[in-house]
């Protein structure tokens, strides 16, 4: 099976909902008329990134923001949409992203997934303004079993290699990266990322679709420069730095199975996972006693 998906790198306008949900609106039909499958956008597209306190008054919950696609824009044809956005559940607030199957009679939440490592360190200081998520799944879609990552979950291998095992074929990954180190030919914040990109995709044998959010928040500037990744960690296409693009490419479910085969990290780790669970189990065990 083969799709087509688009990483839109965006700018979206700081704390402007309704701004950002009509360009959002426009890139969704932009894409539908490209015969694009799924279109993934970054983190907090919705919003923008550093709204700290003022993420209470811009979050909204997935019903509501299916109810807001609803009213923006409708496709003639089936489309996918990973959106990032501030959600509100349950009284918390999340750093999020859900996963939206849209057809001409409206949008439906296939999934959402809650950022699951905070940072907070740098520039970062999530904790303070948004709780974190407490599982990281794997879930069915018309094209395969997918997974979502949020940023600083990409930087944890952890993340990845659970999506993986809980049957992940697909990892959603979007971020909102700050540029920061320039020691070669790019942003040292994006070299890590190509790096952690393909060591996720071929330690696993799964495709990476990364969407990078640009723009400037407060002095600091997005980095852009989305991916995406195939099952032999090979980066298939690429988007521009500091600017906003439709990154599109072809992804080939069949592929993954040939990876796999060449290549059975995945399934040398499942052979012994009841060890590797033992060795986080006796970790576990250790840092509680050391409190």
């Amino acid at each position: 099976m083969k799709f087509t998906a688009a990483a839109v790198q965006i700018a979206p306008i700081k704390a402007d909902v309704s701004a950002n949900l009509t360009r959002i609106g426009q890139a969704i039909q932009r894409c539908c008329e490209e015969r694009v499958d799924l279109a993934l956008f970054p983190e907090t597209a919705l919003t923008g990134y550093f709204l700290e306190g003022g993420v209470v008054d811009a979050a909204v919950s997935t019903l509501e923001l299916a109810a807001m696609l609803d009213t923006t824009y409708k496709p003639d044809r089936p489309i996918d949409v990973v959106l990032g956005f501030y959600e509100r559940s349950d009284g918390n607030i999340y750093n999020s992203a859900c996963h939206f199957s849209g057809t001409s009679e409206g949008w439906k939440v296939v999934h959402t997934h809650r950022k699951f490592f905070l940072p907070t360190y740098g520039v970062f200081d999530e904790e303070r303004f948004v709780a974190r998520g407490r599982d990281i799944s794997a879930y069915e879609t018309r094209f395969g079993r997918f997974a979502m990552l949020i940023c600083e979950d990409v930087w944890h291998s952890v993340s990845a290699t659970i999506a993986a095992l809980k049957g992940a074929q697909v990892i959603c990954a979007i971020s909102a990266s700050p540029a920061r180190g320039f020691s070669g030919d790019t942003y040292d914040n994006l070299d890590h990322y190509r790096r952690l990109l393909r060591a996720i995709a071929e330690e696993h044998g799964v495709w990476v679709v990364n969407s990078m959010l640009v723009g400037f928040e407060g002095g600091k500037g997005f980095s852009g420069g989305s991916m995406v990744v195939s099952p032999t960690g090979r980066i298939v296409a690429e988007g521009p730095e500091l600017e906003e693009h439709f990154l599109i490419a072809e992804v080939d479910m069949d592929q993954i199975g040939i990876a796999r085969q060449r290549f059975p990290a995945l399934a040398d780790l499942k052979s012994v996972l009841e060890d590797v669970v033992r060795e986080f189990e006796e970790v576990n065990r250790d840092e509680c006693q050391q409190k």
